[in-house]
This record gives structure tokens, C-alpha cells and sequence, in this order.
């Protein structure tokens, strides 16, 4: 009895050294290991507004086939790729419209968001129309509302990505300063409004990086890959005003997007 007794116990001693030394191998992948799938979300910078090309089904969107996570997604093959990212969208619009693709197998998030909460088009509508006073009181009140209300807009949606995505990277890209202040520009803005307009990119840039640091996540600067590209500048990736297509105005094109964001995106993982 007592023989069969410690048989029976180190057979079962055996059988949990097997299965500890063989769990690795055959057990379940681990959660980050099985999150592969990458979800694009954010506002035009990341549709790809500006760059053409655009896809079809996202008329409203303008979602562009030349946008960065198109292009990232196109040579690294995830195992899923969700493009929800949308012209003019808020964080309000990221929460309500953008998160439904993001899950447990989530592995890569990429967003830019700030820009249409701040006012962005309403900043640059003023400053091409109404002068430099008006141009340069739109700009304090946008970075009041930096100072005051986007710091919680951002946490909001930053909380819901990681929520939603907990095995996630997730890649908050910020936005490039639009001109370049040492040359002849068209386009009707003095250098004092050039200059308040970068000086706003600038703070807008450095309210999001702090947030998404503050939420455990990678910022991408994209300022020094745009650096001599911008408006103004001898070979822009960014669109000038068009008043033909004014949706396009102030957004990288194609080149901004393959050779100002995507570098960025691609070190930041």
C-alpha cells in the first residue's frame, strides 16, 4: 500500500516537471504574442488628406491609399489591418466612431489627434481672411484651450485605447510645423502670423507628447523629417491654400506622408 501510494505520488511529480518544461511549447501563445493586428485611427493627418489617391468606400473620410498606415501596413503585412482614422475627426469622434476595431489581438495603434479640437481649420481660415490681429487672437485662444481642456480630451482617449487594446504599442504621431520663415511666400500670410501659426503647432505638439507619456505611450515628433519641407520652402510636402480644394490646404501630400510620417512611425515601433 504505502509502495503504491509513493509510485502514484512521484508519477504525478513527474508529470508536473513535463508539463512545467513543456507548457512554453504547448500551451496558449501569451496575449502580446497573439496581439499582431494594427489599428490607423485619428484625424486627416492620418486619413491622408492632402496626399490623393483616395480609396472609395471613404468618400467622407478621405481615407488616401498614400497615407502612412496604408503604406506601413502594405510592407509588413499584419495580421489584421483596421483604417479608421477620418478627415476633420476630434477625439469626441475618435471615442464615438473610431475604437470599434480595437480588441484583446490589437497589437499596434497608431493615431494623431488635437489638431480639429484646437481649431485648427478655424485658426487658419482667420489668418488667410481677417489679418494679423484676428489671426493672432484665434491663436491665444487656441492655446488657451490647450492649456485648459485638450490635456483631458486627449486623456479620454488615450484611457479608451488602452482599455479596449491592453496589449497594444500604441504611436501618437503630432503634426509638423507648416512653414518654413526664411524665404518669399504666396498665400498672403505676414511672417508674424507664419511664425505664430508654428509657434502653435509647436505647443499643440508638446501638450500631446506629455499625455502620451503620461499614459505609458510613444510620441513621434515628425517636425524634423518635415524640417525644410514646409510651406514656403524650395520642394514642400505640405499643401499651400487652394482655394479649388480647400479640404486638401495645409496637409502633407504624398511625399509628406511616405517620407514625413512614415519614417517616424516605423522608429517609433
Amino acid at each position: 500500500m504505502r509502495l503504491s501510494r509513493i509510485a502514484a505520488c512521484m508519477s504525478s511529480l513527474l508529470l508536473a516537471v513535463v508539463c512545467a518544461v513543456t507548457g512554453a511549447t504547448t500551451g496558449q501563445a501569451s496575449p502580446r504574442e497573439a496581439a499582431t493586428g494594427y489599428v490607423a485611427l485619428g484625424d486627416s493627418y492620418s486619413s491622408g488628406v492632402g496626399a490623393g489617391s483616395y480609396i472609395g468606400s471613404s468618400v467622407d473620410c478621405l481615407r488616401s491609399s498614400s497615407a502612412y498606415p496604408v503604406l506601413w501596413a502594405r510592407a509588413h503585412s499584419p495580421s489584421s489591418f483596421s483604417f479608421t482614422a477620418c478627415n476633420g475627426a476630434s477625439t469626441r469622434d475618435v471615442l464615438a466612431r473610431q475604437l470599434g476595431p480595437l480588441s484583446s489581438r490589437t497589437g499596434l495603434v497608431s493615431i494623431t489627434v488635437g489638431g480639429s479640437d484646437a481649431g485648427f481649420a478655424d485658426v487658419m481660415t482667420t489668418c488667410v481672411l481677417r489679418g494679423t490681429r484676428a489671426c493672432l487672437s484665434d491663436i491665444g485662444q487656441a492655446h488657451s484651450y490647450m492649456e485648459r481642456k485638450l490635456p483631458h480630451d486627449l486623456d479620454r482617449v488615450y484611457t479608451a485605447i488602452r482599455r479596449k487594446a491592453p496589449a497594444a504599442h500604441v504611436v501618437v504621431l503630432g503634426y509638423p510645423r507648416l512653414y518654413q520663415l526664411d524665404g518669399t511666400c504666396s498665400g498672403g500670410l505676414s511672417e508674424t502670423e507664419r511664425s505664430a501659426i508654428n509657434d502653435g503647432v509647436d505647443h499643440l505638439n508638446s501638450v500631446i507628447e506629455k499625455r502620451a507619456a503620461d499614459h505609458g505611450f510613444t510620441f513621434g515628433d515628425v517636425r524634423a523629417t518635415f524640417s525644410g519641407h514646409g510651406i514656403c520652402s524650395h520642394r514642400p510636402w505640405l499643401r499651400s491654400i487652394n482655394f479649388l480644394a480647400l479640404t486638401e490646404s495645409y496637409h502633407p501630400t504624398a511625399t509628406g506622408q511616405s517620407r514625413g510620417y512614415l519614417p517616424v512611425f516605423t522608429d517609433a515601433i
